[in-house]
C-alpha cells in the first residue's frame, strides 16, 4: 500500500508559468491514493484553468477567502482543519514574501496561518529573483519556522535564462513528500557514510591527525536512519557517542577506512564520504622515537584516495564527497567534483571557528549543471537539508 493512501493533501498553486506542472502533480498524488484538494491564487488562474485541476483531483478548486457557496462561509478554517499536509507548488517569490510576513490577504495565505498541518513549499521563479537577497532572507526565515523546502532545481527557464529557480519535477516532489507520511523518503535505500578523522601513527605513542570532530557525518547518519535508510557508518576516532544506526564500524587509519569502505560499498545505494581522511601518512617506527635532536624529519607517503576508489567502481553507488577549504572554495570543489567523477559535492570553509569542531556550519553544494547554498544552521538541521538535496539528485539521476 502506498504511504499516500487516504492522506488528505491540500495543494496550493500560486502564479507562475510552472503552475502547469500542478496538473501532473495532482495526477501523481491521486494515482498514489491521496485525497487532493486544490487552492489557487488569482494569479495562478492566468496560467492554468481551475477546471483542469478539478477534473484531475475530482474535487472543487477553491479560490475565494469567503465563498458564498460554502455553507458556513468559513472556507479557510474548514480547509485548514481538513488537511494532513499542505503543499504549495509552485510557490512564487511573492507568495514566499507574503508567507514570511504572515499575510492573510487571500485564501491560500490565510489557511497557511490557520493550520497545524505541516507546510511544504516548492519555489519556482526567475533565477535573479531566486538569488535576490530579499528572497534569500524570506527562505531563511521560513526554514527557521519549520517550513519544509523542496528545490528549486536548476536549468533552462521559461524566460530563456538558465540557473536556479525551476520547479522541482513533480515525481521528485512526490518522492520527497514520502518523508511526511511515516515511511521516510530513504525507506529501502542502503546508505554508507564515512565520518571523523583518521590517525596515522608515527610510532607506538604518537600520530598525525586533523581537527575533524565527526559531527557532520554523525548527524547525517542519524537523520538518514530516522528517514528510513539502512545506514552503515564507518567512523574514525571521535569523542562522540555512537549514533543509532544499523551498522557502526570503528577504524583508525586511512588504510583501515579504505578497507572498510570498499568492503561495504558494493552493497550500498549511496556513499557519503564525509570523513576527513589523512592525505599523507608516515612509515611507523617500531619503537617510540626518542627526543635526541632539536629537529625531526618525517618521510610521508600519499594515502589512497578513498572516495576516488569508490567512484571508480564498476557498479558504484551514488557518490557524494565533501571539500573542506581555506580558500577558493568553489574552484577547488568543482575541480574535485570533476576529477573524482562524483555525483555531488558539499563544500565548506574551515578555519576561524568554521567547519571543524563547531556545532553549526554552512555548505555550498555542487553537481554537474547545478549548485545550491545551504545557509548556516546547526549541523543536525543542515544534515536533514543536505539529505533532502542528495535524495533529489539521486532520484533525478535514476529517472533518466
Amino acid at each position: 500500500m502506498s504511504v499516500f493512501s487516504g492522506k488528505k493533501i491540500l495543494l496550493g498553486v500560486s502564479g507562475g508559468i510552472a503552475a502547469y506542472k500542478a496538473a501532473e502533480l495532482v495526477r501523481l498524488m491521486v494515482t498514489e491514493g491521496a485525497i487532493v484538494r486544490v487552492v489557487m491564487t488569482e494569479a495562478a488562474t492566468q496560467f492554468i484553468t481551475p477546471l483542469t485541476l478539478e477534473a484531475l483531483s475530482g474535487s472543487k478548486v477553491h479560490r475565494h477567502l469567503f465563498d458564498p457557496l460554502e455553507e458556513s462561509a468559513m472556507n479557510h478554517i474548514d480547509l485548514a482543519r481538513w488537511a494532513d499536509l499542505i503543499l504549495i507548488a509552485p510557490a512564487s517569490a511573492d507568495l514566499l514574501a507574503r508567507l514570511r510576513g504572515g499575510h492573510a490577504d487571500d485564501l491560500l495565505t490565510t489557511l497557511c496561518l490557520a493550520t497545524n498541518a505541516p507546510l511544504w513549499v516548492a519555489p519556482a521563479m526567475n533565477r535573479v529573483m531566486w538569488e535576490h537577497p530579499a528572497t534569500k532572507e524570506n527562505i531563511d526565515t521560513l526554514r527557521s519556522r519549520g517550513i519544509h523546502l523542496l528545490g528549486p532545481d536548476q536549468g533552462i527557464q521559461a524566460c530563456g535564462e538558465s540557473g536556479p529557480g525551476r520547479l522541482l519535477e513533480p515525481g521528485l516532489i512526490l518522492k520527497a513528500l514520502e518523508q511526511a507520511f511515516g515511511a521516510g523518503p530513504w525507506a529501502g535505500l542502503r546508505l554508507l557514510i564515512s565520518a571523523g578523522p583518521t590517525r596515522e601513527p608515527i610510532d607506538p605513542v604518537r600520530y598525525l591527525s586533523n581537527r575533524s570532530s565527526g559531527k557532520m557525518g554523525y548527524a547525517l547518519a542519524e537523520a538518514a536512519q530516522q528517514q528510513g535508510a539502512v545506514v552503515t557508518l564507518i567512523s574514525g576516532p571521535t569523542a562522540l557517542s555512537p549514533p543509532k544506526v544499523d551498522h557502526f564500524i570503528e577504524v583508525e587509519t586511512a588504510k583501515d577506512m579504505l578497507e572498510a569502505v570498499l568492503h561495504h560499498a558494493s552493497s550500498a545505494d549511496m556513499f557519503i564520504g564525509s570523513a576527513a581522511v589523512a592525505d599523507y601518512a608516515p612509515n611507523m617506527a617500531p619503537q617510540k622515537i626518542k627526543k635526541e635532536t632539536s629537529t625531526l624529519t618525517l618521510e610521508l607517503y600519499k594515502t589512497v584516495d578513498i572516495i576516488g576508489q569508490v567512484s571508480s567502481l564498476d557498479d558504484r553507488p551514488f557518490t557524494v564527497g565533501f571539500a573542506a577549504e581555506t580558500e577558493n572554495l568553489e574552484a577547488h570543489a568543482r575541480l574535485k567534483l570533476k576529477h573524482k567523477a562524483l555525483d555531488l559535492i558539499a563544500a565548506n570553509h574551515v578555519g576561524d571557528h568554521q567547519g571543524f569542531e563547531v556545532d553549526d556550519n554552512e555548505l555550498m553544494v555542487f553537481w554537474e549543471g547545478g549548485q545550491r547554498f545551504l545557509p548556516r544552521a546547526h549541523k543536525t538541521q543542515l544534515a536533514a537539508e543536505l539529505l533532502t538535496l542528495i535524495l533529489e539528485r539521486y532520484h533525478a539521476s535514476h529517472s533518466t
